[in-house]
């Protein structure tokens, strides 16, 4: 069952509930998306709307994301629970066939802007040059019948299919409007459900928890490396594009710690989620206190911190083995990856980073 949202006005000594009400109609809500897609989350950009499948069928919303993977976005409505559940498989068998052209086609087809010049605009760099490796379906509607989530959990449970469902909850209040999103699986659950499909005839499968993060240098050269192993951290920033890959590394998950241009130098385990420098606490004589207060070998980390944008985020790590920068590890064949933070999907890096770190695996 999802988790259920709601709303109290408190207004000096009174307390009062803000009733739940249903949109309009799913219409609606389907303009909000259209209008601002990130209600979803940042890392959507919209493809196209009420895009016209070889089937003959009409898909709500499609989006990508800044790794290429492709969201169905199918609004309920009013559809009876195998209709809808139906419909969401049914435009994922043809969105799974969709070349780079041809979403690159639709794209353009819906907008005034070239694909390449949007995706970088919204992400801050260009498209891979493979997209459309992962694909996920995502249901959006106010509420769910109890059969229609059966069939998902179902689905989704034991034979990993990537299929989601977003709730909207519209509240109104003195003549102003609001709305509640939650979601009826994690998200990151679904992820990795996407990936495992992916994976069966387009690229390697990912083994859920494995990532690689790479290290921060200041302005002067000046290697984080010190304080990420001393405070118990991995950062990135500089703007959001660095920023924002940081929010999959989720409490739980392993991290490979790399530097640039000379290779990996620790293994860890996720401890919180990325949050701005100014709000990143650690103990620091004996009292807990913003990494802010503290001195730090790489001070230019500190840079801008009162900038949410431009702001280093930091996340939280337990380090399980680490190396100095001299005995960084590399050999031909491991993996990098321009981002801050990925997924360690190649087995040959893996292997050979649990044998360089003498891990138990």
């Amino acid at each position: 069952m999802p988790v259920e949202v709601g709303f109290w006005k408190i207004d000096g000594q009174e307390i009062k509930k803000i009733e739940y009400s249903t949109i309009d109609n799913e219409r609606k809500l389907e303009d909000i998306l259209f209008k601002d897609i990130s209600i979803l989350g940042d890392d959507y950009l919209l493809i196209g709307r009420q895009i016209r499948t070889s089937y003959g069928k009409i898909i709500d919303l499609l989006s990508i994301d800044s790794t290429g993977k492709i969201t169905i976005l199918e609004l309920k409505k009013e559809k009876t629970p195998r209709e809808v559940v139906a419909q969401a498989l049914d435009y994922a068998c043809w969105v799974q066939n969709l070349s780079y052209d041809e979403i690159k086609n639709i794209f353009e087809d819906k907008s005034d802007k070239l694909f390449e010049e949007a995706f970088e605009e919204k992400f801050g760099d260009p498209p891979p040059e493979e997209i459309n490796q992962e694909h996920d379906m995502l249901i959006v509607c106010s509420e769910l019948d109890n059969e229609s989530e059966r069939i998902l959990n179902y689905l989704s449970a034991n034979y990993n299919v990537p299929i989601n469902v977003v709730f909207f909850r519209f509240f109104k209040e003195s003549g102003a409007e609001f709305i509640s999103r939650s979601w009826l699986i994690s998200p990151e659950e679904v992820e990795e459900k996407a990936a495992k499909v992916g994976s069966q005839n387009k690229r390697e499968s990912w083994n859920g928890k494995d990532f690689v993060v790479n290290i921060d240098s200041s302005e002067d050269g000046t290697s984080s490396w010190e304080d990420c192993i001393k405070f118990g951290f991995i950062s990135a920033g500089g703007g959001k594009w660095y920023s924002r890959s940081l929010n999959v590394l989720q409490p739980g998950k392993r991290v490979f710690a790399m530097i640039p241009k000379k290779g990996y130098v620790g293994v860890g385990i996720v401890t919180t989620e990325s949050v701005p420098i100014k709000e990143f606490k650690i103990f620091y004589d004996d009292q807990e206190q913003s990494i802010i207060n503290v001195p730090l070998k790489c001070e230019g980390l500190k840079v801008n911190a009162d900038n949410q944008e431009l702001s280093e985020y930091l996340v939280g790590i337990e380090w399980l083995k680490t190396k100095k920068i001299d005995d960084a590890y590399w050999v031909k064949g491991l993996r990098a990856n321009q981002n801050s933070a990925f997924k360690l999907r190649n087995k040959f890096t893996l292997e050979k980073l649990i044998n360089f770190f003498d891990l138990d695996d």
